[in-house]
């Protein structure tokens, strides 16, 4: 499969043979076949068009790997066959029922986030659409706002938890992308996160055109509130002590205001890592990252504490592995593996 991706990146079609190998190693992977409504019947048009896109798209999302120094290597060319081109497909045939498609991306840190709305960005301008990303950073509630509520609630010491985000101001944003047919440029709130010393602030907002498709993302991203008593009983670390589990259950209180803002969701794909502890083990891979290039970073304690405090808040264990079984809730579930290569791609019922 890979040389007949390579054929296709330097951009010659693949022969009808080569299309038939490619249409049946979809088809030998049922779970996926179900994720992109990928069939016998439509199953060879589908992968010509797939292979006829990555020809286009190539070149542009190589320059884009180099430049946020991504190694375009295997791995990057079986994420963009099995995961962003199909996706990409996927929501443009959405967004041609009518009106704006807003699109929820749910994954804790390291799982692909950021990429992945920029890859569907060029592979979705390609198509002839025009894409908003925003994130649920973009939403905080200014500096000098949660510092009000840090005095009420000292155990809000990061930013990030439910609480610290303006809600009201998210629903005004995605109702400005849906709901106006007169408005052609809306105003985007932005976050700066090196400001106050890494406290962060709201800063100007951006103004873009209004978007046929909105890719929405954050670490709770459509997360629900779950019933109070399961805090009665025992509960995965680092909730350990009442302390903790009085933590969390005041946090999980605070989902309840964020529900009004998932309404606005119409689809909801989780990135989901295989073991929700690799986000420990990716933080620290960045970090060190960072201090190699000359720059500041957190120690290995200090990223400890830092991701056991978004643990305490909502568990990966509590709060999103319920949702990837949950086919009311979520369109599409992409496995993380340790190395961040794509583990299985499905819908919640059909894995």
């Amino acid at each position: 499969m890979l040389e007949i991706l390579r054929c296709c990146c330097a951009g010659n079609l693949p022969t009808i043979a080569q299309l038939e190998q490619l249409l049946a190693r979809e088809l030998a992977r049922l779970p996926q076949v179900k994720a992109f409504d990928l069939d016998r019947a439509n199953g060879f048009h589908e992968i010509k068009r797939r292979s006829q896109l990555l020809i286009v798209v190539y070149p542009e999302l190589a320059r884009f790997a180099e430049k946020s120094g991504i190694v375009p290597d295997e791995r990057f060319l079986v994420a963009l066959w099995d995961l962003w081109l199909p996706l990409a497909l996927q929501l443009a045939k959405v967004r041609d029922q009518g009106g704006t498609l807003v699109q929820g991306i749910l994954g804790s840190q390291g799982t692909g986030k950021t990429t992945l709305t920029s890859i569907l960005s060029v592979i979705l301008c390609h198509l002839g659409y025009s894409t908003l990303a925003i994130s649920l950073d973009d939403l905080y509630k200014t500096y000098q706002d949660r510092q009000l509520l840090q005095q009420q609630d000292p155990r809000l010491i990061w930013r990030g938890p439910p609480g610290t985000h303006d809600v009201k101001l998210g629903i005004e944003v995605l109702d400005r992308c849906c709901q106006d047919p007169c408005q052609n440029q809306i105003l985007v709130p932005r976050f700066d996160k090196s400001a106050y010393n890494g406290a962060g602030d709201r800063t100007d907002p951006e103004s873009v055109e209004k978007p046929d498709i909105v890719l929405f993302d954050g670490w709770f991203t459509g997360v629900l509130p779950v019933e109070g008593t399961i805090f009665d009983n025992n509960l995965p670390s680092p909730i350990i002590t009442q302390k903790d589990r009085l933590f969390a259950k005041d946090i999980n209180k605070r989902l309840k205001e964020y529900l009004p803002l998932w309404e606005k969701l119409d689809r909801l794909i989780v990135l989901y890592p295989t073991d929700y502890r690799l986000s420990k083990q990716w933080r620290k891979e960045a970090e060190q990252k960072m201090k190699a290039s000359g720059k500041s970073g957190m120690s290995d304690a200090e990223i400890e504490d830092f991701v056991d405090y978004f643990w305490r808040s909502l568990h990966p264990e509590l709060f999103i592995t319920p949702l990837i079984n949950n086919p009311d809730l979520v369109d599409l579930v992409v496995e993380i593996n340790s190395d961040r290569s794509l583990g299985k791609i499905y819908k919640p019922g059909n894995c």
